[in-house]
């Protein structure tokens, strides 16, 4: 069948009708399905429920001679930072544990660094007149927002499959303005890229003209195959080490996605002298994060291999329905030249790049059938995508049944936005001229 750019305009005419009555049919369904957020589903949370009951006992609480039910430990536990050091291929010192949230450690390193500087020989951000922060985009819209509230100016880098355009990066870092950089390495949200060895050895050699320039490197999808074996990722933290930036890279991660988003533990990765320097500030925030907690994962998750070996089980609930989103994105829309779409091996989201100006539209339509997903824009800076292209989908929440539902919805709709486009009409006026 030909693609639409190739159909006359009857025949475009013939197959809007056809799409406008199947909308309609779909419509009458009454759904409410939301996937715009990568939440976990009830089976996966399900899936580790022995945790609640792993720490029962109060002797357990008393661990290297310290009790986590007490005031202390102000890094986290021993256990907990040699987990993390486990699972991300660093050293315990280089670790700080923290809540359930990786974001709270992100935003809080950059108010720190607005209000008192990224070091102590390093002056605040909040006494320049300006400053810059890149965005790899499509990107996370959670990290955007972080900088954005503090009145950065957010500066779009493209993403390719091997990562952000880094000739793009190092010109844009010889500006002393430019701060840092947001990234998701590993099957990044949304495409589900993971950035090529060459890409991250361009990272750890960067030479920003900024002292203070800072990479973020959220590490959030580290262990989330569900395609496949588990694929070893570089230590970002050694190699910027090696090459003589040692204070140039934090890095995130947590277990929102692993056991409870709600009630995870979360890391910061950086150098010795970075973690000492942001515990001294830390230190008046806070007394201690949830160290119960901590031990809690720790005695359920073990180490890295354990982990791993958990992280099978959830592939197993979540490959049948990114193969489903799949499947029915290659069997509606393949050879209609309206989208395209990367097949992910991990992560949480299936990223589909529609017919420049029908992303806004294609969303729309699906919220009045019951469909959720995330706002248009939201993967750029802003919440503005310059092509209104690039639509995200989260699969992993509604059961499988329901995401065939949506599905149908979603290629739908993304059909009807490329007609209403090819033929300069919309739904509404063909209902109405009926």
């Amino acid at each position: 069948m030909a693609t639409y750019s190739c159909r006359s305009r009857e025949e475009l005419r013939v197959e809007f009708k056809k799409m406008i009555a199947r909308y309609e049919d779909l419509k009458h369904e009454n759904l409410k399905l939301d996937m715009s957020r990568g939440k976990p589903s009830k089976l996966q949370l399900d899936l580790v429920s022995d945790m609640l009951t792993v720490l029962t006992d109060p002797t357990e609480c008393i661990i290297d001679g310290n009790d986590a039910r007490n005031y202390g430990d102000l890094a986290g536990l021993k256990c907990a930072r040699e987990y993390w050091a486990d699972v991300l291929g660093c050293k315990p010192e280089q670790t700080f544990v923290g809540g359930n949230a990786s974001l709270s450690l992100m935003h809080d390193l950059i108010c720190r660094a607005y209000t008192h500087g990224l070091t102590d020989s390093e002056r605040p951000w909040c006494k320049e007149a300006r400053i810059k922060f890149l965005c790899p985009s499509p990107g996370y819209d959670r990290h955007f927002r972080i900088t954005e509230s503090f009145g950065f100016e957010l500066i779009t880098v493209p993403m390719h499959p091997d990562g952000p355009d880094m000739d793009v990066v190092e010109e844009l870092v010889q500006d002393p303005m430019v701060k840092g950089i947001w990234c998701v390495p590993k099957y990044s949200n949304p495409q589900g890229y993971s950035y090529s060895e060459e890409v991250v050895d361009r990272f750890a050699n960067l030479k920003p003209a900024a002292p203070d320039f800072v990479i973020m490197w959220d590490n959030a999808y580290c262990v989330h195959e569900f395609d496949g074996e588990f694929e070893p990722f570089r230590d970002i933290i050694s190699l910027c080490a090696e090459a003589g930036r040692p204070n140039m890279v934090y890095e995130f991660a947590s277990t929102s996605k692993i056991t409870y988003p709600g009630a995870g533990i979360s890391v910061m990765a950086s150098s010795e002298e970075n973690i000492k320097y942001n515990l001294k500030l830390i230190g008046v925030q806070t007394i201690s994060y949830d160290k119960i907690n901590q031990l809690r994962h720790v005695k359920y998750l073990q180490n890295k291999e354990h982990t791993l070996e958990l992280m099978k089980k959830h592939a197993q609930i979540m490959a049948p329905k990114f193969e489903m989103v799949l499947k029915i994105l290659r069997k509606q829309v393949t050879n209609k030249g309206i989208a395209h779409w990367h097949h992910p091996k991990g992560g949480y989201f299936v990223c589909v790049a529609a017919m420049p100006g029908t992303a806004r539209r294609t969303l729309e339509l699906c919220k009045k059938a019951g469909v959720t997903l995330t706002e248009a824009g939201a993967t750029y800076p802003y919440g503005v995508d310059p092509h209104d292209s690039m639509i995200r989908i989260a699969p992993s929440l509604p059961p499988i049944e329901e995401l065939e539902k949506a599905m149908n919805v979603f290629c739908t709709c993304l059909k009807i936005a490329a007609l209403e486009k090819y033929l300069g009409l919309t739904l509404e006026q063909v209902i109405e001229n009926r």
